[in-house]
């Protein structure tokens, strides 16, 4: 479990809560999630455009393996990583069914309000060393999960505009 702080009658970390949870939810700076996976056509889910490593499906699997794990790691002391790197990407370019993606898309918004709401939780010491971990904090592991998820937005817009599915 995360480290717990005393509470006061006032929060003075809510301005710095919210500035993560804007972070987490992006937006801001660059297209948020819902707009880089929204209405992406399932025919071009599992296409690796010339050029590119990666298929929008293998992307947006990546980002749900790292935030679940991030997640995890921030929050239980048992939690286990996958296997680096192999654990954190699919085994194939394309999806292994018609449902795949939409499930992933509703798992990575899960695991995202889950990060956002333990973030703006008063209770939670943001500064504290996670007891499991070896210097790693709530606050760092909230900066992570955004640094990491802004970078494969980035990435999911791209190869959407080299497969022709970005307007």
């Amino acid at each position: 479990m995360p480290a717990k702080k005393t509470t006061t009658p006032q929060d003075h970390d809510a301005p710095v809560r919210q500035h993560l949870r804007d972070l987490l939810t992006g937006g801001h700076a660059h297209a948020g999630f819902d707009s880089a996976v929204r209405n992406m056509p399932a025919a071009l889910r599992g296409k690796r455009p010339h050029g590119a490593e990666h298929s929008p499906w293998e992307i947006l699997e990546h980002m749900r393996i790292a935030q679940w794990d991030i997640l995890e790691f921030s929050r239980d002391p048992r939690h286990q990583s996958p296997e680096w790197p192999g654990g954190y990407w699919p085994g194939s370019p394309a999806p292994p069914d018609e449902k795949a993606w939409d499930k992933s898309v509703r798992a990575f918004r899960r695991d995202l309000k889950a990060m956002c709401d333990l973030v703006a939780n008063p209770s939670t010491d943001l500064y504290a060393r996670i007891p499991h971990g070896d210097g790693q904090t709530i606050l760092r592991e909230a900066l992570l999960a955004a640094d990491h998820n802004a970078y494969h937005l980035g990435e999911m817009v791209l190869v959407r505009r080299l497969l022709g599915a970005w307007k």
